[in-house]
């Protein structure tokens, strides 16, 4: 049987909201995944990522939070805190006036730079990064992650509480310089771009204004996300600002120039309600300019508007040696939709546009991290003739 690689995606936990509810979002994921939930099926993993909103407070997050987030990341038992790999979403930004990215580079710490709060180790990294807190890439053969994340727009000083960030996604102009240089530099790699936002008109509720609702005066209120007057909140479910420019389409006229250079497009953001949302008529895994989009989210059951509370969710990636084929699930961490665990009707299997080959296919994927405990799950079935390809 081909080797395989697995790929665990989350994001928004909020993991201060839902700790108000008696609610640990990211350690009951965790134990979930290594069976320590005797009512939730295991499922084994790699490297996990991160998309972002660890963070549930709708100001600038605090120690506090941070220290809890910390703890959660402690539930981690048969994996090393560095076999996640993190990127910051909106929630997760500093105050403008406080020193960028200081939260998220304290206790979240991509870089490994502050161990004393975060715990995190970069010699301990599965797979070494190179980069920035603000983006970071690192490789796992042919595959190239290209991790993005989102930050305050300058020319934008009012938006969502005292942050102070506008609700749509930014990216600054040397980060996506940054990005288009990796994807053309690297034509033999499966590019993998993360971010926190999806991007416009993808997947569900990533068009303008679908991230809130009408009211019958036809003015506009929160939905999936709070409806700011100050702010812009037409572009709140997708990635907005780039090199502060507003609605400025950059990733995604990049990739219509060049179909199929970006395998995957991860990220989460819009909390969806269940799986079989279709919000905006669009769904929550789909294909555009050759790339595939997939939102991650959530975790978190109580971080929304009340009428929009999500089912916790998250999504697991398997590539196989020497295949073009990647098998996507969907995992349900509680009962609000379906039985918890793998939702079948989510499932697809989508296509690459080249075989996923390891750099070094004699040592086994797990190896490393598999000395601190035991392994869980078994290898996915092959695609059956009859199953979802895109």
């Amino acid at each position: 049987m081909p080797a395989c690689f697995r790929i665990w995606i989350w994001g928004d936990a909020h993991v201060g909201t839902d700790l108000q509810y008696g609610r640990e979002s990211l350690a009951e994921a965790f134990r979930q995944s290594v069976g320590s939930d005797p009512n939730s099926p295991s499922f084994d993993w790699d490297v996990a990522l991160n998309v972002g909103d660890l963070s549930g407070s709708q100001a600038a997050p605090t120690d506090e939070e941070g220290r809890e987030v910390v703890r959660q990341y402690r539930a981690l038992a048969t994996h090393p805190r560095e076999a996640v790999y993190d990127i910051a979403g909106n929630h997760d930004r500093s105050h403008p006036r406080e020193l960028a990215g200081w939260w998220f580079c304290r206790w979240v710490d991509p870089l490994g730079e502050h161990p004393e709060y975060s715990g995190v180790n970069r010699d301990r990294r599965p797979y070494p990064i190179e980069g920035t807190w603000e983006r970071y890439m690192f490789t796992v053969g042919n595959l190239l992650f290209l991790m993005m994340s989102d930050i305050n727009e300058p020319t934008q000083q009012r938006g969502r509480g005292d942050l102070g960030g506008n609700p749509g996604g930014v990216v600054s102009g040397e980060t996506f310089e940054w990005w288009k240089q990796q994807v053309l530099g690297h034509p033999k790699h499966l590019i993998v771009s993360v971010h926190h936002y999806m991007l416009k008109n993808t997947t569900l509720a990533s068009g303008p204004w679908e991230g809130m609702q009408k009211r019958p005066d036809g003015s506009w209120e929160s939905g999936y996300h709070g409806y700011k007057p100050e702010g812009t909140s037409q572009g709140a479910s997708y990635l907005y600002w780039v090199g502060s420019v507003p609605d400025a389409e950059a990733f995604e006229r990049f990739l219509a120039d060049h179909p199929g250079r970006v395998a995957l497009w991860i990220g989460g953001h819009t909390h969806p309600l269940n799986p079989d949302d279709r919000a905006g008529g669009k769904p929550i895994t789909a294909t555009r300019w050759g790339t595939h989009f997939i939102n991650a989210a959530g975790l978190t059951r109580y971080h929304s508007h009340h009428a929009f509370r999500p089912s916790p969710m998250s999504r697991l990636l398997t590539l196989r040696e020497g295949e073009t084929k990647i098998h996507v699930q969907l995992y349900l961490h509680t009962d609000d939709y379906s039985r918890r665990g793998w939702y079948a009707p989510a499932e697809r299997w989508l296509t690459l546009p080249r075989p996923f080959r390891h750099s070094d296919p004699a040592k086994v994927f797990r190896t490393k991290r598999r000395q601190t405990g035991p392994q869980v799950g078994s290898p996915p079935p092959a695609p059956p003739p009859s199953a979802s390809i895109v």
